[in-house]
C-alpha cells in the first residue's frame, strides 16, 4: 500500500459525513483487542471441599473429624 492509496473506498453511492464517520468509527471499534475475562471466583460449595488448615500425613484422617 502506497501512502497515496486510501484505506477505505466507497464503492456505490454517496455517503454523507456523518455516515462515513458511522462506518469508521464501527470499524475502529471492532479492530480493538478485547480484554482478558476476569478469573471467575469459586463457589463456596467449591471451597467446601477441602477444608483449609487440614494438612496430609500421619493422623490427618483424624485431625479431619475434630471440631475446629
Amino acid at each position: 500500500m502506497s501512502a497515496e492509496e486510501p484505506l477505505l473506498r466507497v464503492v456505490r453511492g454517496i455517503p454523507t459525513a456523518e455516515e462515513l464517520a458511522a462506518l469508521v468509527g464501527a470499524i475502529v471499534v471492532r479492530s480493538r483487542p478485547t480484554a482478558a475475562p476476569a478469573p471467575a471466583a469459586r463457589s463456596a460449595w467449591a471451597r467446601s471441599g477441602r477444608p483449609a488448615g487440614v494438612a496430609a500425613g500421619p493422623g490427618a484422617w483424624r485431625a479431619s473429624g475434630l471440631p475446629r
